[in-house]
């Protein structure tokens, strides 16, 4: 009886939810789509039954969940709420794609074809592998509702991430920080790019993340006071001059507080501009620009803004769309406040993105202009799916370091605006207008002004290429370029003419095998490759074209050659050594590995320098065995996404007479005696050794390195604490370096 009861409180609680999602949608729906939804449900429910996630709900609410994001928070209509309620249906029961299509349609079926073919990308229980993430991003250019559906698919799973156990969640919350946030901001989702970076550093870093939250909750009453108090003036002369809009306050993000912390060196109560007022204005298109601009004249009127904190991407659009006026300044109390100015619809664009110029390309009300940066953007991702890497991991970092920087503006020598990511330089400029001007790219001028390939551009730069027929495409392009059509094209040529190089190269070694009376064979190739530890044989005759082997040493090959066993011996052994990791005494390691605490050979990675009392994980590498890193490690990120099969869980053992390295900075004002206080301090009062000390001045400023012998983070945290008690002394942090 108890079982009916539930099953008919679970059923109550799926219509429920149902009827939320239809909420979402009755104003924008027609009787047909809302009819199709239905079906799309009932279909949703009997295949899934009564499987249920890992919190116990019925997994049809998975679906169902997704929907709503789908619906609420990225605007789509009724064809994308259709598939992301059948999302998993073709993956998970029998129903087939032929099934969908009788009773959906074709686009329907496309869809759910491509949300399939992502298998395991957004399954809570795989972690993302560099492959199925290229997979989603070739689905851009055929669909773009796919990915974002995916996106909202993994909104979903981030939301429910507390019933996985740690292990999960981290990897999980890593592969979200390095891929899905940053592909959520670069398609214009800023609400779920916000949420999914909150929550990823929620799972990686949870003390940090509570800690922030706290502090922010602490101090809401008094930032809504200041925020009232902030705006009263402009909305009386907003309102006096007929101007309607809405002014909204907004804390930043715990991610966006976090990231500043780091960046300026700062605590908490040091970042000054921990929210934003948004000003949103109410009027038709063709008024948009100007009445902005009069909004913006208004803020300055009471508030004086920063000069170098203006951004007009009204002017300027966004890559992704976005529009709006940014300025930043001088509140009460000499504090620094960001003012975004932008209307309704570009207030829309702002939240979802390339979704809703999905919609205003549907229904042809587009702006000419967004459209064009829509088509560039997938135009781009079009470019750089044509270079065929073998490489999933490289693929996926090229993607990210061009598509998701922020970008400037720049223009040819006729005037037409360029846009590229930041950091772009004059040869990136090249690859851009056009592939072979780039291959030929002989030297540039940025504002009529002779520069190098390698000069970083800046908006408003205008360049001009000079070319030549004879130049060839250089290895070290590849050093300073950043957008991945260029390096694609560079290694591209690279790669043709190694490929060439390599053909001479192979005709010159069997010569030379010849001659010293050694048989050309698949098996003499293989012997060499090992004898001069290379990948394959491209690179072995590669580097026999250019020189790089030389006949003295394929001589030795040869002497070699005679005890052949007990060279591949030799070279079997020491690569053994360099990559099994090996037991050692117990009392000889500090760390323990796994869930039986085992005792493996492991080195401290030198990125991060993790001590005693760090959170870390193993990694095992190809030539040296496990490397510990700490989760905070500018890498770790990119390591779990990754590699996530290369992790090893780990941590520290109690320790005593053991102590490591840590090296801290100290910064302040200069006094008389400051540096002996210091030392006083950690080696009298603390009673820890300094290997390291190094003090300059500067205009009445000190900076101070110091590394120390102490005996774990706990012991670190109170040395460091005791230093920022010294008067003069401003901030005290640790480096990992």
């Amino acid at each position: 009886m108890a079982k009916i009861n539930n099953e008919k409180v679970e059923a109550k609680v799926i219509v429920n939810e149902y009827r939320s999602l239809i909420r979402t949608i009755s104003n924008k729906a027609t009787t047909e789509e809302k009819k199709n939804i239905r079906k799309a449900f009932n279909l949703a429910i009997d295949a899934h039954k009564n499987s249920r996630r890992k919190s116990g709900k019925l997994y049809v609410s998975h679906p169902i969940s997704v929907a709503k994001i789908v619906s609420t928070n990225i605007g789509l209509g009724a064809t994308s709420i259709i598939c992301s309620l059948l999302h998993d249906v073709v993956e998970d029961t029998d129903i087939t794609l032929h099934n969908i299509e009788t009773e959906f349609g074709q686009e329907v079926s496309m869809i759910i074809d491509g949300l399939t073919k992502i298998s395991g990308v957004v399954d809570a229980d795989v972690s993302l592998q560099a492959e199925n993430f290229r997979k989603m991003i070739l689905t851009i250019s055929n669909d773009i509702r796919v990915v974002l559906i995916k996106i909202a698919d993994r909104l979903d799973n981030m939301r429910t991430l507390q019933y996985l156990n740690q292990n999960k969640q981290e990897r999980i919350a890593s592969e979200t920080l390095y891929l899905y946030a940053p592909l959520a901001h670069r398609l214009g989702l800023y609400s779920i790019k916000t949420e999914l970076e909150d929550l990823s550093l929620k799972y990686t870093e949870p003390d940090i993340y509570f800690d922030i939250s706290k502090k922010l909750n602490e101090t809401k009453d008094n930032r809504e006071k200041y925020i009232r108090k902030f705006t009263k003036p402009i909305k009386e002369k907003l309102k006096n001059e007929g101007i309607k809009c809405s002014i909204k306050g907004r804390p930043k993000s715990i991610f966006s507080i976090r990231k500043k912390m780091i960046e300026k060196e700062v605590d908490f109560e040091e970042v000054f501009d921990k929210f934003a007022i948004r000003i949103i204005i109410d009027c038709p298109q063709k008024k948009e620009k100007e009445l902005c601009w009069k909004a913006y004249s208004i803020v300055t009127d009471f508030y004086k803004p920063n000069p170098d904190r203006l951004r007009d991407w009204i002017s300027n659009v966004k890559l992704n769309g976005y529009e709006s006026l940014h300025t930043t300044v001088m509140g009460m109390d000499g504090c620094w406040v960001e003012v975004q100015i932008r209307t309704q619809r570009m207030d829309e664009i702002a939240e979802k993105g390339y979704a809703a110029h999905w919609r205003y390309k549907q229904n042809k009300h587009i702006n000419n202009k967004i459209q064009r940066n829509l088509d560039d953007w997938i135009n781009r991702i079009r470019d750089t799916l044509e270079y065929d890497k073998k490489n999933a991991i490289e693929f996926v970092d090229d993607f990210k370091l061009n598509l998701f920087s922020e970008e400037i503006f720049v223009f040819s020598p006729t005037g037409d605006l360029v846009t590229l990511p930041n950091g772009a330089t004059s040869l990136d400029f090249a690859f851009q207008i056009h592939t072979d001007l780039g291959k030929c790219c002989l030297g540039t001028k940025v504002n009529g002004k002779l520069v190098p390939l390698s000069h970083k551009l800046k908006s408003g730069d205008q360049i001009e290429i000079i070319s030549s027929r004879k130049q060839k495409p250089k290895e070290d392009w590849l050093d300073f370029v950043i957008t991945t059509k260029a390096r694609n094209k560079i290694k591209s040529s690279l790669k043709q003419e190694r490929k060439e190089i390599a053909k001479d190269g192979k005709e010159t070694l069997m010569r030379k095998l010849k001659h010293l009376k050694i048989r050309f064979s698949e098996s003499a190739v293989n012997e060499l490759q090992i004898y001069f530890e290379l990948n394959d044989s491209l690179e072995l005759f590669y580097r026999v074209g250019i020189g790089k082997i030389t006949n003295e040493q394929l001589k030795e090959f040869k002497a070699n050659r005679d005890s052949w066993y007990d060279f591949i011996k030799s070279k079997f052994i020491k690569k053994t050594k360099q990559s099994a990791p090996i037991i050692k005494e117990e009392k000889n390691k500090l760390l323990v590995f796994g869930e039986e605490e085992e005792i493996l050979d492991y080195k401290i990675a030198t990125c991060c320098q993790p001590i005693s009392g760090d959170k870390v994980f193993g990694f095992l590498t190809i030539k040296e065995g496990i490397k510990i890193h700490a989760i905070t490690c500018p890498n770790a990120i990119r390591l779990r996404t990754n590699f996530s099969y290369r992790i090893i869980n780990c941590k520290w053992k109690s320790a005593q007479n053991i102590e490591f390295d840590a090296l801290i900075e100290i910064k302040g004002i200069d006094s008389v005696g400051l540096v002996s206080k210091i030392t006083n301090i950690i080696s009298s009062h603390m009673n820890v050794n300094m290997k390291l000390v190094n003090f300059n001045t500067d205009d009445g400023l000190f900076y101070g390195r110091i590394n120390l012998s102490i005996k774990n983070n706990t012991h670190l945290q109170k040395v460091m604490k005791q230093i920022l008690k010294i008067d003069g002394v401003e901030h005290v942090n640790r480096i990992k370096e």
